[in-house]
């Protein structure tokens, strides 16, 4: 574990983006280049209104979610910060390797404004554990409600990968005392959290609009690229690919998502081309639709830049390390 804590965050960026790389690369080693250009040019003006007007409600919704716990764990979040901001993350998570930078950005911020990184690290942190839990927990219901029969009980093979690879990563954590004091910690506060009812359901509501926006995305993208597949089965698709896509080993948000795609829709009988079609036209869609958040950073980088002297934005790495030091503290 202590090797593993002395290895630096840019090597571990690289790593995360090494592996999508391999991914993407394997894909198209697979099923040729051909499913990501129809993915690319099936977009169209009408799936991208649609994908505009459901990723402002996923991005209102996630901000609201992140309000309640940010409050639960005493900081204080605006509406209007707090959607801005969720807006400004998600676009560079998406442009940007490794798919976590947005939020670094995003904890960072919002602890210089309120004094506490490591507690604004926290709230980050666990309003996206949430929201993931919520989408899991939604995955095995449509995968349920399709019956274990049905050709789609082999998309439950994907989801365990997944949670094997979060309890693994969990299990190395845990090696160390160190490792389990913070998990302890962060676990008690979790407990504290959530002991509110009302809270808690504010949480799973917001989070559960949250899934539903993405996932219709992800619809959308299906349509555009001519799946033909029930409304319930493109859903079941859609949020086994979202909950890979979840995984920070990408770039730019391409790699595991693909993966998953490719691999669900095969398994499924739709193909695997038709998958990576689906999922680059969703990429596509996606990034269009955070574009307000482009919008955000440069209005953010103008007020920098104007004549008072305000301090210069820290790296990746500079923002990682801080992080780190004030959890681990």
């Amino acid at each position: 574990m202590a090797g593993l804590r002395s290895i630096s965050p840019r090597v571990r960026r690289w790593v995360r983006i090494a592996a999508g790389v391999i991914v993407i690369v394997a894909i198209v080693a697979t099923v040729g280049a051909g499913p990501f250009i129809h993915g690319l040019t099936s977009v169209s003006p009408l799936p991208v209104l649609a994908a505009v007007l459901l990723t402002g409600i996923a991005t209102a919704s996630a901000a609201w979610r992140w309000r309640v716990v940010a409050a639960g764990l005493g900081l204080e979040l605006s509406w209007r910060g707090a959607f801005a901001a969720y807006y400004r993350s998600q676009f560079l998570n998406t442009v940007l390797p490794g798919g976590v930078v947005g939020d670094i950005h995003r904890a960072y911020q919002h602890g210089l404004r309120s004094g506490d990184i490591a507690l604004a690290a926290r709230a980050v942190v666990t309003e996206r554990v949430a929201g993931q839990v919520v989408q899991f927990a939604l995955t095995a219901v449509v995968l349920a409600s399709l019956g274990l029969t049905s050709q789609f009980h082999g998309l439950g093979w994907i989801i365990g990968g997944v949670a094997a690879i979060v309890v693994i990563a969990v299990a190395i954590v845990a090696i160390s005392p160190r490792g389990r004091l913070f998990l302890r910690r962060e676990l008690g506060m979790l407990r504290q959290l959530f002991r509110d009812p009302g809270r808690s359901a504010q949480i799973v509501a917001s989070s559960i609009v949250v899934v539903a926006s993405h996932t219709m995305v992800f619809v959308v993208a299906c349509l555009a690229t001519g799946v033909h597949a029930s409304p319930a089965e493109l859903v079941a698709l859609a949020l086994v690919v979202l909950s890979a896509a979840a995984l920070p080993v990408n770039v730019g948000g391409w790699g595991p998502r693909e993966g998953a795609a490719a691999s669900a829709f095969a398994v499924v009988g739709l193909g695997a081309g038709a998958g990576v079609a689906a999922s680059a036209a969703f990429g596509l869609l996606a990034t269009i639709a955070l574009l307000p958040g482009a919008a955000v950073l440069l209005a953010d980088r103008i007020q920098v830049a104007r004549p008072r002297r305000m301090p210069a934005q820290p790296s990746e790495e500079q923002i990682t390390e801080h992080l780190i030091e004030e959890v681990n503290a």
